[in-house]
Formats: structure tokens, C-alpha cells, sequence
């Protein structure tokens, strides 16, 4: 069974500033819970090809995989890969404007477990529901106080 959890929030800042600080891969830890650590392979910035090691938690698990960009059109879409690992995943960010200084951001992620993960994929998609729920308000609180994110603009 796929798993595919398609959340999405309303930031009440620009969006070339959430895209800028959610599009970058070394802000993860600043908004998602679960993300303990990410090394770059490559060098910054993010691009198409960009490679980076993430450390997280999930379901009590601590998990270790490598995301490569695929798809990067700044300001608009991010999509990043992982075949490696017991479940494949593909996470997309997108940016939209919704008015003046109001973004639309949506994070997907899908993939298909293998093994004992098909069993599991229905709790699976929800804790991940879930967890993104709580990451992408995470977001719009760090952003919208203007706190670690980029300046309001």
C-alpha cells in the first residue's frame, strides 16, 4: 500500500521568504520536530542534484537516508528523493501566493514501503499526517514572529 499525506498551511509572510527558509534543507531542524540532523554531500545552495544526509526520529525509530533534489524552481516547488532505505520516499514543498504577503505552503510526502512497512502503512500515513500538521505550524509560528526566519519583508 502508497503511502501519500498531502498537508498545507497559510503563512502570513511573503512567499519568496517561506520558500527561501522552508526551501532550504539547513533549516530543517529549525522547523521539523523529528529532523535531528541534515549534512550537505554537495555544497550549498539547493539546486537540482543536491545531495544531503538527514538524521530523524519516526515512531520511535531513529532513521538515517540521503535526499537528492530532483525538481528545484526557487520560490515555487521542491522535490526531493530517497531510494535507499525500507521506505522510498519522495517529499514535495510547494509555494503559493494566496495575497500580499500570504503564502500557501504544501508539503507532500509519498512513497511505498517494502517489506513489514506495507503492514504498517496506514499508521504510517497517519503519524506522518500528524507530524507534518505540527511541522508546518511550527513553521508558520517561527515565521510569522520573524524569529529564526528571514526578515519580514
Amino acid at each position: 500500500m502508497a503511502v501519500d499525506v498531502v498537508t498545507e498551511i497559510v503563512i502570513d509572510r511573503a512567499c519568496a521568504d517561506v520558500a527561501e527558509f522552508a526551501g532550504d534543507p539547513s533549516n530543517a531542524t529549525a522547523w521539523y520536530a523529528n529532523i535531528d540532523s541534515v549534512e550537505w554531500r554537495t555544497a550549498p545552495p539547493v539546486r537540482a542534484g543536491s545531495a544531503m544526509d538527514f538524521v530523524a526520529r519516526f515512531l520511535g525509530r531513529r532513521l538515517a537516508y540521503t535526499y537528492e533534489v530532483v525538481e528545484f524552481v526557487p520560490g515555487e516547488r521542491l522535490v526531493m528523493r530517497t531510494a535507499q532505505g525500507p521506505f522510498p520516499m519522495e517529499t514535495t514543498y510547494t509555494w503559493q501566493p494566496v495575497s500580499a504577503g500570504r503564502t500557501r505552503m504544501t508539503l507532500r510526502n509519498r512513497g511505498e514501503p517494502a517489506g513489514f512497512g506495507r503492514v504498517t502503512a496506514p499508521v504510517m500515513a497517519a503519524a506522518m499526517r500528524r507530524a507534518n500538521q505540527k511541522d508546518l505550524a511550527r513553521l508558520k509560528r517561527l515565521l510569522e514572529a520573524g524569529g529564526d526566519g528571514p526578515p519580514a519583508g
